[in-house]
């Protein structure tokens, strides 16, 4: 398959796109861009993860949203755009903080096992997916690609965790679950927005304080891309 197979494009409401509900929904729509994020499973101790549940519930409760409701998603975009707006940076800035500060063995920190993700993630770049950046950190990894059917994008992420967790386990004489179940994604749906990503993408090593040889940025030169219903 060439890469002229492979067109991409930004979120469009208006065609066929799917969710998928597991412990997280996964939203995903034919070639549309999305920002994936996933993390190994020492990432977040549970202290760490328990305040942070404590307080994203205290603070959907005092707007009126019980966070125990399985659509609590869909009553936190009836807030207004100011309130949606104070919780995706309060809880999601304060998330992304706490996997920069490296909590864990973060052994993506070492040159050889980090090498094994960004060469796993690059190795069916245009045939399977479209890769436009991504970023291998201590503890995570971010990635902006598109896949060419609603079904490849989890199907994808579990091949690469899977190949990914049985190398670097080998490597480092060890057993045991590598990475995290879920992970985070999102359509993008505007060019500023796939503007903010690469940038976060770009700048998050140095947001972490990380040096040289301490994690693998990726990023690919971009045309125009398709709007939605352009």
């Amino acid at each position: 398959m060439s890469g002229d197979l492979l067109p991409f494009h930004l979120f469009d409401p208006k065609r066929d796109h799917v969710v998928v509900r597991r412990r997280l929904p996964h939203w995903a729509q034919a070639g549309t861009l999305c920002f994936i994020t996933w993390r190994t499973w020492d990432s977040m101790p549970k202290h760490v993860l328990a305040g942070w549940l404590s307080e994203r519930q205290g603070w959907l409760r005092r707007h009126g949203i019980e966070p125990h409701r399985p659509n609590w998603r869909a009553l936190l975009r009836q807030l207004p755009r100011r309130r949606q707006a104070e919780f995706l940076r309060t809880f999601g800035g304060r998330w992304q903080e706490e996997l920069d500060a490296c909590h864990g063995s973060c052994v993506l920190r070492r040159p050889e096992v980090a090498s094994i993700v960004a060469e796993s993630l690059r190795h069916f770049d245009n045939e399977r997916y479209r890769l436009t950046d991504f970023v291998v950190m201590p503890s995570h990894v971010h990635v902006l690609v598109a896949f060419p059917d609603e079904e490849g994008m989890l199907k994808q992420c579990r091949l690469w965790k899977q190949f990914t967790a049985t190398r670097i386990n080998r490597g480092l004489d060890r057993r045991g679950r590598f990475w995290q179940q879920d992970g985070f994604d999102h359509l993008v749906r505007s060019e500023a927005q796939l503007e903010h990503f690469r940038q976060y993408i770009a700048e998050n090593p140095g947001m972490a304080g990380l040096g040289p040889g301490q994690f693998v940025h990726y990023s690919r030169p971009l045309g125009n891309i398709p709007s939605p219903s352009v």
